[in-house]
Parts: C-alpha cells; sequence; structure tokens
C-alpha cells in the first residue's frame, strides 16, 4: 500500500493508525500525504525502513498493536476533520475543498468560517482539481443531464458544482456524484449559500 493507492485495506490501515493516535482524520480509503506522514511516524517510532509506503512487515507490526476496527472506525458518523488549507484558499473569499479529508471550508482571509462533509464524482465522472470561481448560483435546480434535484447549487466548473444531495444525508460515502460536489448538510448548506457570491474562488485539491 502506497501514496495514490485507494482500497478497503487502506480504509482499514487508516482505522488502525487512527487508533495508535498516529492519524486524527476519518478513513477515507485513499493513500494521500497525511497517511504517508503517519505510516512514516509508525514506522521511524518501530525501527522499520521510514519510507511511507507499508509493506508487509510494516503492516504486521501495525496489526500486532491494534485491533481489528469496527464498522462506526471504518466509517464514522461524525464530521470529517478539515485539512491545512490549500496555500491558495489563503487569500480572499474561498470554498477550500480537500479531496482528502473530504471537507469544504469556507474561508475569508485565511479564517475557516465553517466546514462540511463532502463526496465528490466515481472515478468515471471525477470531480476536476484546480482553482476556479463561483460561475452562478441556483436555489431549486434540477440536473438537467441526470434529471436528480440539486438544491442550493453553487456552479464553478462546467456544469459541476456545489449542492445538496438527499443521497449523500442517506447513504453516506457509499455512493458518489456524477462530478458535482455533494453536501449532506442543508442547513448549514443554506446558510454557506446565502453567503457566497458569484465571483468568489473555490480551490478543488487532494
Amino acid at each position: 500500500m502506497a501514496n495514490g493507492d485507494e482500497s478497503e485495506q487502506i480504509r482499514e490501515l487508516q482505522a488502525r493508525l487512527k487508533q495508535l493516535k498516529y492519524m486524527t482524520v476519518a478513513p477515507t480509503g485513499f493513500y494521500g500525504s497525511k497517511t504517508t506522514t503517519a505510516v512514516k511516524a509508525f514506522q521511524a517510532k518501530n525501527d522499520l525502513t521510514a519510507s511511507g509506503a507499508v509493506d508487509e512487515t510494516t503492516w504486521k507490526k501495525i496489526q500486532s498493536l491494534s485491533k481489528k476496527p469496527t464498522a462506526d472506525e471504518l466509517r464514522p458518523p461524525t464530521v470529517n476533520e478539515v485539512d491545512a488549507p490549500d496555500p491558495r484558499c489563503m487569500t480572499g473569499r474561498v470554498m477550500c475543498i480537500s479531496k482528502e479529508s473530504r471537507t469544504l471550508a469556507w474561508m475569508i482571509d485565511g479564517k475557516i468560517v465553517s466546514t462540511l462533509d463532502v463526496r465528490f464524482g466515481s472515478e468515471n465522472t471525477p470531480t476536476r482539481e484546480g482553482e476556479f470561481k463561483v460561475e452562478w448560483k441556483a436555489k431549486d435546480w434540477t440536473s438537467t443531464i441526470y434529471h436528480t434535484p440539486m438544491p442550493y447549487s453553487m456552479f464553478f466548473s462546467q456544469g459541476q458544482a456545489v449542492h445538496y444531495s438527499a443521497d449523500f444525508a442517506a447513504r453516506g460515502y457509499a455512493g458518489a456524484s456524477h462530478g458535482c460536489v455533494n453536501v449532506r448538510d442543508k442547513g448549514k448548506l443554506a446558510s454557506l449559500f446565502e453567503q457566497v457570491h458569484v465571483g468568489d474562488k473555490v480551490v478543488v485539491y487532494w
């Protein structure tokens, strides 16, 4: 298991590293920079080669020091912890969206005002990464392609938008979007929708 991989085994790895206090974020199943850092720290503490990748020796050691994660540990119902903001989020008014921590942080002049859990598109319909602007907003919108409701839509990239998803609220991370950034907390999104202006920055990053 190494940086860039994605699997259920990685979700278990992250849950075990969280038990051992090497990770604080909820398991995502994606092996990104936070997992690499946690694995390196574990390896250094346990006299293993600090490569940041999990070989058989490292995996066996992690398993021996932790217990098999519960369903709640693998997919916690709690709100995700916000990732360190991308440098592009540190100026102006920004929806700062981390794919690794699966969070949206609404930031003004480098300060986090509010945060929401989000989910993204699947491999076939990925959410684009990069720096964008809010092009337009629609409080009541239905997808013209998929004919699904998209309340509180804030469009930022050729049809991709931040919007409320009833499916995300019901099924959590068992599903995925068609490329949009889904939000499951309707109340918090309604508040954010009122605060965000057309022209505000949107940053999507790993």
